[in-house]
């Protein structure tokens, strides 16, 4: 269980990275940003997480604005991930072990 904890983890937290750094392009790229290789790559890692949250949220919900719900939803993911390995680790007393570090 651990394993798989650790691995959704990961998971939660590269996609995490990859639609900040999006935020982070759509500011400073500008409207060019469509034109930026990197803009375009953290799209396509992101795509698996905005696509499922684009097809639950309502019609009024921009197309702009999906990747900051999936921002959060995820964010919320990782945080309820996090506490659950935590508690899997000190319930387990495998707190300093190599997979509760």
């Amino acid at each position: 269980m651990l394993t798989l904890l650790n691995l959704l983890q990961l998971v939660l937290y590269i996609a995490l990275l990859a639609l900040l750094g999006q935020g982070v392009l759509y500011v400073l790229a500008g409207p060019r940003r469509d034109q930026n290789f990197f803009y375009r790559l953290l799209q396509v890692v992101g795509k698996p997480f905005t696509w499922p949250v684009r097809r639950i949220t309502p019609r009024q919900v921009s197309d702009a604005q999906v990747p900051i719900v999936t921002f959060l939803l995820l964010l919320v993911l990782y945080a309820v991930v996090t506490f659950e390995r935590a508690d899997l680790c000190i319930s387990a007393g495998l707190v300093g072990q190599q997979g509760c570090r």
